[in-house]
């Protein structure tokens, strides 16, 4: 192809200045021509790279040229696809290829960068190679029975499963702050009309995303902002206040805002400190599963001071409209996501890696409990071999075809 398309040659790992030509033999531009022979490249195949000018007009008639010539349009995810496949990436690696583009902040492209570059995966592998191990020694002891020393009463089995659980902390606890980095906390705004909700949003997101007014009921619909906190992506939920609807549109409004809690990871509930009713009836229409931080706002008008309140840990005194206890209640949300703005052991994760870990651990503590109660080493072995299995489709080694289509087309086109 690129004999035809540029009349001469290409060299091997040389930009080469180039005028790229039609079928007639005229220009259709002059640029760069990068030529990768396989196995030395991205994708582990030959690669050959065309830099134009940019122009749509141009670039539309480069590409047309080169279909005409037997190319065809990547798919979606297709070039990290075709590099996993021919064994230059594993399928961590390949994912944070997405993830470093769609970084958000520079801790999540910092995190995304080490995934790349395998830490990720080395450390799911370390994991792999104790339950080897340990997998190894118990299999020996099922194959000897005759031998007069019990190995399943070893004390080696204990101590290796005790350092595996300790490695599954470690492990988890980094991908649980990688997806974090990656996801962000979903924080839904909900109180009574006139509780500072907009004010909070506003404050938090540094703009005014929301409408203030002195009128309650301004805000009747669900209102969304994206916002970084030390590097931790924050999806604000602005909703209505939650009381008797007066009227169709404000009923539909609460509807919204109680739907949007059910999709939220916590709810910061508003209360206004100058409004004398009681709180329990709001709680009580909260969903129980939620961590619910309670936010005493407008003490700019009670005269009380900025801090935390009561025993739980989760509540806050502030004051929206002059920011008086905002920083220590963006401390609380960061706590309340597991973040932690630096770290350089930090990877890019994603909540199906999350759900591998934890269906690997349930494995081993399977076994652990198998072996406990009724000695049975092929019950410990064989929980052994699947918890492995679940940690090896973090890298695919072990991964359904169905499970990589959806993983490699939500890639953006090119990569």
């Amino acid at each position: 192809m690129a004999q035809i398309l540029t009349g001469k040659p290409p060299r091997p790992r040389y930009a080469q200045l180039a005028r790229f030509q039609d079928a007639d033999g005229q220009a259709i531009d002059e640029g760069l021509l990068l030529y990768f022979p396989a196995p030395a490249s991205y994708t582990g195949e030959d690669v050959l790279e065309i830099q134009g000018h940019g122009g749509p007009v141009i670039m539309d008639m480069l590409l047309q040229r080169t279909i005409a010539l037997g190319a065809r349009p990547a798919r979606p995810g297709e070039f990290s696809e075709r590099a996993f496949l021919n064994d230059k990436l594993d399928l961590a690696q390949a994912e944070a290829v997405a993830d470093l583009i769609d970084a958000g902040s520079a801790q999540a492209a910092r995190a995304a960068g080490r995934s790349l570059s395998g830490a990720f995966s080395t450390a799911v592998h370390d994991l792999v190679e104790q339950l080897i191990e340990l997998r190894l020694f118990v299999e020996a002891a099922i194959d000897f029975p005759e031998e007069e020393i019990d190995f399943l009463s070893d004390e080696r089995i204990e101590r290796q499963l005790a350092a595996i659980n300790e490695a599954f902390d470690t492990l988890s606890q980094r991908a649980e702050q990688g997806r974090v980095m990656r996801e962000g906390l979903t924080l839904v705004l909900a109180g009574r009309p006139n509780a500072g909700k907009s004010s909070l949003m506003n404050r938090l997101a540094g703009h005014d995303a929301a409408i203030v007014t002195d009128i309650p009921g301004t805000t009747r619909d669900v209102l969304r902002e994206y916002v970084h906190l030390d590097g931790l992506p924050l999806h604000l939920i602005d909703t209505a206040g939650l009381r008797q609807a007066g009227d169709a549109v404000e009923e539909e409004g609460v509807r919204r805002a109680r739907a949007a809690m059910d999709g939220a990871d916590c709810i910061l509930l508003l209360i206004d400190e100058t409004d004398p009713e009681p709180v329990d009836e709001l709680l009580q229409g909260l969903p129980a599963q939620l961590p619910v931080i309670q936010v005493h706002n407008k003490i700019d008008l009670s005269g009380k001071s900025p801090g935390p309140r009561g025993a739980s840990g989760r509540g806050f005194a502030i004051s929206a409209k002059t920011g008086a206890g905002v920083d220590a209640l963006i401390e609380q949300l960061k706590a309340e996501a597991g973040y932690r703005p630096s770290g350089e052991d930090l990877f890019m994760a994603r909540r199906r890696h999350l759900d591998a870990i934890d269906r690997a651990r349930a494995h081993v503590d399977a076994g652990q409990a198998e072996l406990q109660e009724t000695r049975a080493g092929e019950l410990l072995a064989e929980e052994l071999r699947l918890a492995q299995q679940a940690l090896n489709e973090i890298t695919g080694e072990f991964t359904s075809d169905d499970l990589l289509g959806r993983i490699f087309s939500s890639f953006c086109i090119g990569k």
